[in-house]
C-alpha cells in the first residue's frame, strides 16, 4: 500500500516542503533487506529504521516485515538531521494498514526525532518550518511539544505539539486529544521587550566611553575599545544592547528564525525579544564564525543579526577569523557556497572589539609602566589588519576609572533608558533622510555616493578634516567614516548640519591612527 505524508527541509533561513512516499508490501528477495530508503537521505535519516523500529514497538504496534520502500521527494534535494523520524514512521504504520486516518495525512505537515522509547525530541528549524507550511495552506503542524510556542507565533496554522509518536497516531485516527498551542505574537514580543539584566546606570565613571557607544548605537558605527585590563570594556560592550533601538515585531521574528535553524533557542522559548549579544572565544574557527560546515549551519555573525557581536581581546584571534568579516560588514549578509549547495545568512550586526594596548597592557597606561620591548607594540597591533580597522568607525580610548568615582555617591551614573531615548531620537532622523532607501537604517550604512550629500561640511570643517588626514595618514574609507560619525553626532544633538565639534568628536574617536599607538 503506498501513503504520502509530509515533512520540511530547511535550507539556509527558509524551509522546503518534502513528501515521504512509503510503499510497504510484498517479499523482498531472500538476503536482502526489508527496507529500503531513497530520495539523498543522509546518515542521520538512514539511521532512523532503527529507532524508527523500536519506538514503534514500543508504541505497541509493529514493524512490517514485507518489503517497504521509503522515498523523500524531491529526490534532488539531500535531506539532513533526524527530523524525519516521525513523518516515516507514521507513514509505515498508515502503508501497514496499523492506524487510519490517511485523509488527515494530507492536511498537516509532521517533524520530530523519536526516541526508542517513542518520545519526541525537540528539532532545529521549527519556525521557517510553520512558515512554509502555512504559505503552502496546510491545516497543521505536528512537533515536539518543545518546539510548539516556537512555531505557534505563526498565525492561521494550528500548531500541535506531542511528547510521543502514541499522541500523534491517536491525532491522527480520531482528530482528538491534542489542542493547539495558542501565543499571542504581539502580547509575548512587547512584554518581553528590551527586558535586559543589565544598565549602563551600574558603571560608575567613563563618561567619554559612554558618550561613544551612545554614538556607536546611534549611527550603527562598529567601534573598538582599547585599554589596560580591568579598565572596564567587556562590562561596557555587555551593556551595548541596552541603548540600542528595541527590536521591531519583523527585526524579532527574523532573529527567531536564524536562532531557530541554528537550534540555540532556549526550551519553550517562542521568540526572541531582545537584541542579540554574541561573544565568541579567540579561538573560533572561521566556519563557526562565518557559518558552514558539511551541512551548512548559521555562523557567530548570523546569530547576531540585529545586534551585536563583542569580539574580546581581538589580536588573539586568527587572522584568517578576522578577514573573513570584511565583506559581511560591508553587504550586512554572507554567502555559504559549497560544490552542491549554496545559502545565504543575514549578517546585519555591529562589532563591538576590545583589546589591550600591548600584550603586558600597560602601554600608555598613566600610572603602570609597559615591560614589552621595543617593536612588540608595533608586532602586537599589526595583528589587526588596516583594511579591518578601517571598517571599524570608533577607535576608542578606555583608561582605568579612579578610586573616588568608583565611590562616589554624589551623582548616580545616567541610566540605559535615559541613553536609548536620545538614540531613538537620532534614529528616526535616519529613519525619515532614508526613507527612500529601503535597506539603510542608519548613518552607518549610508551608501558612499550619498557621503558628500548628506555630510556636507563648510569651509572651517573641511580645514580641519584636512589637517587630521594629513597627519594621521587616514584613507579614503576612513575619511568617509569620520564624516558618517559626525553625521550621527550631529544628528545626536538635533543639529541639521555638521558642526566643527562633530568633526573634532568623530576625528577624536580615531585613537589607532594617531601617533604614539604604533609602538
Amino acid at each position: 500500500m503506498l501513503v504520502k505524508t509530509f515533512a520540511s527541509a530547511v535550507h539556509g533561513v527558509d524551509a522546503r516542503t518534502i513528501t515521504v512516499e512509503v510503499n510497504s508490501g510484498g517479499q523482498p528477495v531472500a538476503g536482502t533487506n526489508f527496507y529500503y530508503m531513497v530520495g539523498l537521505p543522509d546518515s542521520a535519516v538512514r539511521e532512523g529504521f532503527q529507532r524508527i523500529e523500536a519506538a514503534i514497538s514500543n508504541t505497541g504496534y509493529r514493524m512490517p516485515r514485507a518489503k517497504t520502500i521509503v522515498n523523500l521527494a524531491p529526490a534532488d534535494i539531500r535531506k539532513e538531521g533526524s527530523a524525519y523520524d516521525l513523518p516515516i514512521a507514521v507513514g509505515i504504520l498508515a502503508a501497514s494498514k496499523q492506524i487510519g486516518g490517511e485523509s488527515r495525512l494530507e492536511e498537516y505537515l509532521l517533524m520530530g526525532e523519536l526516541s526508542l522509547d517513542g518520545t519526541l525530541r525537540p528539532i532545529k528549524g521549527a519556525l521557517p518550518i510553520a512558515i512554509q507550511a502555512r504559505r503552502e495552506k496546510y491545516k497543521g503542524l505536528i512537533l515536539p511539544k518543545g518546539n510548539a510556542r516556537e512555531a505557534a507565533i505563526v498565525n492561521d496554522i494550528d500548531v500541535y505539539g506531542v511528547e510521543n509518536l502514541r499522541e500523534a497516531i491517536d491525532f491522527l485516527n480520531t482528530g482528538n486529544g491534542i489542542s493547539p498551542t495558542f501565543v499571542e505574537t504581539r502580547d509575548e514580543f512587547f512584554q518581553n521587550r528590551s527586558n535586559y539584566q543589565v544598565d549602563f546606570a551600574d558603571v560608575k565613571g567613563q563618561e567619554n566611553i559612554k558618550r561613544s557607544l551612545e554614538i556607536a548605537a546611534a549611527g550603527g558605527h562598529n567601534a573598538i575599545l582599547i585599554g589596560p585590563p580591568g579598565a572596564g570594556k567587556t562590562m561596557l560592550a555587555r551593556r551595548m544592547p541596552t541603548i540600542l533601538p528595541p527590536l521591531s515585531l519583523q527585526e524579532a521574528l527574523e532573529t527567531t528564525k536564524i536562532h531557530s535553524v541554528a537550534g540555540v533557542l532556549p526550551p519553550e522559548s517562542a521568540l526572541v525579544t531582545t537584541r542579540p549579544f554574541r561573544a565568541p572565544h579567540h579561538t573560533i574557527s572561521d566556519v563557526a564564525m562565518v557559518g558552514g560546515g558539511s551541512n551548512p549551519m548559521p555562523g557567530e555573525i548570523s546569530l547576531a543579526h540585529h545586534g551585536v557581536l563583542f569580539l574580546d581581546e581581538l589580536p588573539e584571534f586568527k587572522r584568517s577569523v578576522l578577514e573573513v568579516l570584511r565583506q559581511p560588514m560591508e553587504e550586512r549578509r554572507v554567502s555559504i557556497s559549497r560544490a552542491k549547495v549554496s545559502v545565504d545568512y543575514p549578517a546585519g550586526f555591529m562589532l563591538i572589539a576590545s583589546m589591550n594596548p600591548c600584550p603586558c597592557g600597560y602601554y600608555n597606561h598613566p600610572e603602570k609602566e609597559c615591560v614589552c620591548a621595543p617593536g612588540v607594540v608595533k608586532r602586537y597591533l599589526t595583528r589587526i589588519s588596516g583594511p579591518l580597522l578601517d571598517r571599524i568607525d570608533l577607535h576608542v580610548e578606555v583608561t582605568p576609572v579612579s578610586y573616588d568615582e568608583l565611590a562616589s555617591t554624589e551623582r548616580p551614573a545616567e541610566s540605559s533608558a535615559d541613553i536609548v531615548a536620545r538614540v531613538i531620537r537620532a534614529r528616526e532622523i535616519q529613519a525619515e533622510r532614508y526613507r527612500d532607501l529601503p535597506d539603510v537604517f542608519c548613518n552607518a550604512q549610508m551608501p558612499g555616493s550619498m557621503v558628500r550629500e548628506i555630510c556636507a561640511v563648510d569651509q572651517a570643517g573641511l580645514l580641519l578634516v584636512k589637517k587630521a588626514m594629513e597627519k594621521l595618514q587616514l584613507s579614503a574609507r576612513a575619511y568617509d567614516r569620520i564624516l558618517k560619525v559626525a553625521r550621527t553626532a550631529a544628528d545626536l544633538s538635533g543639529s541639521e548640519n555638521i558642526k566643527i565639534e562633530h568633526l573634532a568628536e568623530a576625528i577624536h574617536f580615531r585613537s589607532l591612527d594617531r601617533e604614539g599607538w604604533a609602538g
